[in-house]
């Protein structure tokens, strides 16, 4: 019976951190997608700037 509970635990921790890559690797993704994004911006408009 100790060894269900334990199997169970397992599988619910492993599923759980899958999970949880997969979120984190999307979130990775889309900032780096966004920064890339930010800094083509900055340098497109870096001429217009004037001191």
């Amino acid at each position: 019976m100790e060894m269900e509970r334990v199997y169970k635990t397992m599988r619910n921790a492993g599923g759980a951190c899958i999970a949880l890559g997969v979120v984190t690797m999307v979130v990775g993704v889309a900032v780096g997608v966004l920064t890339i994004i930010a800094g083509a911006k900055i340098l497109k408009e870096k001429s217009g700037i004037t001191f």
